[in-house]
């Protein structure tokens, strides 16, 4: 009975959370229908949509969220819509990206990416030791700008030992930045006379987050929406052998600052590290479902609905990113953390200008 108690209490407590969920989800499954209803009226009248409802959404996600703050009780459906079901729409992408487009994308192109992340971490960490700021804020910032935004920030925070501010302040900014580089990505396009390639790699190289890259890459057109997100994919690897790399640096100095009898602790920590919790769930998804479209086990039927299905996702997140992103942020990040990811995202914009033009 006690056991029978515990179990449906804890059914009882999924379906409690599951309830919270739904008025923020439908929230943002609102802006979402306006937001394909605005690209629709935009097809009929053009012939093409000049603003994909990618941007639209986040458009008038941020307008709701500058306009109303929403209360308590829609916050945990944004989140969730922000989050989860914008890693589900990631993992779905996969079952249309074969392995042959990454290796005929070539090894120099996937050392040049490795190299510039590398690069990036290197001078936005000393960019913004420069401009003062403590170290563990800088390294937040660097691998934020150099890798994939709020979710590096989010898994080096605990292995570095950040504080909350720290946090808070570094995560704010990259997320109103990712918005901004959405939104004005695109226009680098005739500006630089980039081809599809080209844009799909500068975006995968610049963007913070993978699903953000669908969103700057689909007014470009599907090649550069899969070379984007094959960059963008490499970028986020890079992701688990920087969490190991500082976690090992943590350990050594903590146990060269520690008494002997607990100077084995840091490196212990270190050795117990998963490698899935440095690699995400839904980027293992992606590889999985992209394993399987290579060697042909997803049938050319299911493509079409998975990647309307991962698009549609897409918009909702997209949505809910807007909410949760408030433009009077801007006023109360600290001007050195404001500067400081700001040169490093203009910095890594030009190095990845470089870059394209390279591999014309």
């Amino acid at each position: 009975m006690p056991q029978q108690e515990q179990d449906q209490g804890q059914t009882q407590g999924a379906l409690k959370r599951t309830f919270l969920l739904i008025p923020g989800i439908l929230l943002c499954g609102v802006v979402t229908i306006i937001s394909l209803g605005i690209q629709a009226a935009e097809e009929r009248a053009f012939d093409h949509p000049y603003i994909e409802a990618l941007v639209v959404a986040i458009l008038l996600g941020m307008a709701v969220r500058t306009a109303w703050e929403p209360p308590e009780r829609w916050r945990s459906g944004i989140a969730f819509s922000a989050k989860q079901l914008l890693e589900v729409a990631v993992m779905l992408l996969g079952a249309s990206i074969s392995f042959a487009a990454i290796l005929a994308s070539g090894w120099l192109l996937i050392g040049a990416i490795a190299l510039t992340v590398v690069i990036m971490l290197a001078v936005s960490y000393g960019l913004a030791r420069l401009l003062g700021l403590k170290a563990k804020l800088a390294i937040l910032i660097a691998c934020g700008n150099s890798i994939c935004g709020n979710s590096a920030i989010a898994a080096v925070a605990p292995v570095i030992e950040a504080d909350g501010d720290d946090i808070a302040s570094s995560i704010s900014f990259t997320a109103i930045l990712g918005v901004l580089m959405v939104l004005g990505l695109p226009l680098l396009i005739p500006l630089l006379k980039l081809t599809a390639t080209q844009y799909g790699i500068l975006a995968g190289l610049t963007v913070y987050a993978v699903p953000q890259v669908l969103a700057a890459t689909v007014p470009a057109g599907i090649v550069s929406t899969q070379i984007g997100t094959l960059v963008k994919l490499v970028r986020v690897l890079m992701l688990g052998p920087i969490v190991v790399g500082l976690s090992l640096l943590v350990a050594r100095r903590r146990k060269a600052s520690t008494e002997a009898g607990t100077a084995g602790e840091g490196p212990a920590k270190a050795a117990s590290i998963s490698p899935f919790k440095l690699v995400p769930w839904f980027i293992i998804g992606f590889l999985v479902l992209a394993a399987l479209r290579s060697f042909q086990l997803v049938p050319d039927i299911a493509i079409a609905p998975v990647t309307k299905t991962a698009a549609i996702l897409t918009v909702v997140s997209m949505a809910a990113l807007g909410l949760g992103v408030d433009v009077r942020v801007l006023s109360t990040v600290g001007g050195r953390v404001t500067a400081a990811v700001t040169l490093s995202l203009m910095l890594l914009l030009g190095l990845s200008i470089g870059l394209v033009h390279f591999f014309k």
